[in-house]
């Protein structure tokens, strides 16, 4: 009887303790960090509610949206063919602006204008400063025409999610006319059901009111559906390029981004054309002197054969003879004694010699 009792007791037992454990679970609070952790999803998937479902042109909508982050910034549009296009299928025009209030909701009066894309249609809110937020409510443009959607390519729906940034800075290659470089670094978030793989970009330059140079950057790497990824594509002027541009990223023919960029002048160059403009004239000149010396005429050497050095002179002899304005033995003429006593020699003198041509008589010989 004992061990019967206690095979019927063990699962009586049972049953109250499990009964025990529900109530505990129902009685006990939850913990402040799920509540926090449900709080953040709730607010993570903000929402919106249109009062009609359908309205023609011309008409008023009521839009209202609860789970916004406090005091933002949103835009209300109305956009065809689901805003797949993005925002080149929306009415832009007839937009309305409208800034939640401290507990993240909003209420908006909202025209009803036609959008450029056919229907179906979509009252699309999304914030215009901070995190990217967007929700689309499905509406009806009455009187507007409806067609199917376009079906939607293997690349997904890539679409911005953060403000892009140019990294790098020019080096000492720059400064003499090296081609500029900079990185593009993006974040996108695919918003389509199917992942994108390889995106293919396109990167374009423009200076100033000239068109955008698009060129083709692949990106290797896939973008699962509903994630986001955080891309870099190089960005490269032409060399010597200087002044302000501006550069733009398109995917799938849309316009995702435009950033200004300003390149300093290379002043590396200027230098080098300022030194080459001195330094080649100069060159010149030395040049056409060499070669003027190198073709003149040189001057005829003299046909008179330079006198013998005559025999030493002592010099009181030579300080005797300056002082009698005599010639120098052997020697060149005194530079102050005049010509004629000049070409006189010291032991004969025109007073002393005989004249032949006065008198006419020869000389006596010795002895007679």
């Amino acid at each position: 009887m004992k061990r019967g009792t206690r095979r019927r007791a063990g699962p009586y037992h049972s049953r109250i303790a499990a009964a025990l454990a529900l109530c505990a679970a129902l009685v006990l609070p939850v913990p402040p960090a799920a509540v926090a952790a449900t709080a953040r999803s709730a607010a993570a998937a903000p929402s919106a509610q249109v009062s009609d479902k359908e309205a023609g042109t011309g008409g008023t909508v009521t839009v209202t949206g609860r789970g916004w982050r406090p005091k933002a910034l949103l835009t209300l549009l109305i956009c065809g063919q689901n805003m797949i296009g993005g925002t080149n299928s929306c009415a832009n025009g007839d937009g309305r602006a409208t800034t939640t209030d401290a507990h993240g909701a909003f209420r908006k009066r909202l025209q009803v204008a036609e959008p450029p894309k056919p229907c179906p249609c979509v009252v699309h809110v999304a914030t215009v400063t901070g995190e990217a937020a967007a929700a689309d409510v499905a509406f009806k443009v009455a009187g507007h025409p409806v067609a199917p959607l376009p079906k939607e390519g293997a690349g997904g729906r890539l679409a911005l999610v953060a403000q892009p940034e140019l990294a790098g800075s020019s080096g000492l290659l720059t400064w003499f006319g090296a081609p500029p470089q900079r990185r593009l670094t993006f974040t996108v978030g695919n918003l389509g059901s199917t992942p994108a793989k390889d995106p293919v970009f396109k990167v374009g330059t423009s200076h100033g009111v000239f068109a955008p140079e698009w060129e083709e950057q692949q990106w290797r790497g896939t973008v699962a559906a509903g994630k986001k990824a955080r891309i870099t594509l190089p960005v490269e002027l032409a060399a010597g390029a200087h002044g302000d541009y501006q550069v733009s990223l398109e995917y799938g023919g849309k316009l995702l981004a435009d950033e200004p960029w300003g390149v300093g002048r290379p002043w590396g160059v200027t230098l080098f054309w300022v030194l080459l403009c001195v330094v080649i004239p100069t060159a010149v000149f030395r040049i056409g002197m060499a070669v003027v010396d190198r073709i003149r005429p040189r001057p005829a050497p003299s046909s008179r054969t330079p006198a013998a050095p005559g025999p030493r002179v002592p010099a009181r002899v030579a300080a005797r003879w300056r002082r009698g304005r005599a010639p120098v033995p052997g020697g060149g003429a005194d530079a102050s004694a005049p010509a004629d006593a000049q070409a006189t020699l010291p032991w004969f003198t025109p007073d002393a010699a005989p004249s032949t041509t006065t008198s006419g008589q020869r000389p006596t010989s010795k002895g007679t």
